[in-house]
């Protein structure tokens, strides 16, 4: 019987406990990512939303930039909304630091203020997906790498590279477990 793998849910900021339960809805063990340790036990991590520049200030302050970014270049990470920001090559509005892992240029808060957050119907694999897109990032442009999964308003709205998946939405806050689906069938645990 194989054993499940264990997906680390980035715990410092965000909807971290609604992404630990979809993961688990899914069959997958987590564990709520505070520490290196933590990290140290993960064979994938999920990076969530929240806001981007104080996440950046949490990692620095518990020490797990680096830790993160080594993580990255080793093992799957889906990333949502802020943590798209966190995983891109270039930030953009305000320039930001990033970690570089994922070929894509993204602009912090694309689409608008909170009052323009929304609810969309967006387009994956040929079905309906409700997307929810709070104060979301919009992804400008993709490296040669990067697969386009789904797309608003002529944007990417949820891309791949290599084993990594990146929504600039809240897959977790409905209850549709394709995403999050998707990205573990990517762990070759």
């Amino acid at each position: 019987m194989a054993v499940a793998p264990t997906v680390g849910v980035l715990a410092l900021q965000g909807a971290f406990e609604v992404h630990r339960r979809a993961l688990e809805e899914l069959g997958a063990r987590t564990v709520l990512v505070r520490t290196e340790r933590e990290l140290d036990k993960c064979d994938a991590l999920v990076l969530p939303g929240g806001e981007s520049t104080t996440m950046l200030k949490l990692l620095n302050d518990e020490h797990l930039l680096q830790p993160l970014a080594d993580f990255a270049r080793r093992k799957p990470v889906m990333a949502t909304c802020a943590g798209v920001i966190l995983l891109a090559r270039e930030v953009t509005h305000p320039v930001q630091e990033s970690l570089g892992i994922l070929d894509l240029t993204v602009e912090r808060n694309g689409y608008g203020r909170q009052i323009d957050s929304c609810i969309a119907l967006i387009d994956l694999a040929g079905e309906p997906l409700e997307a929810v897109f709070i104060r979301a990032p919009v992804i400008h442009s993709v490296g040669p790498d990067v697969k386009t999964l789904a797309s608003m308003r002529g944007h990417p709205v949820l891309v791949e590279q290599g084993p990594h998946l990146a929504a600039t939405f809240h897959p977790e806050l409905t209850p549709d477990r394709r995403v999050h689906k998707l990205f573990l069938s990517k762990l070759k645990v």
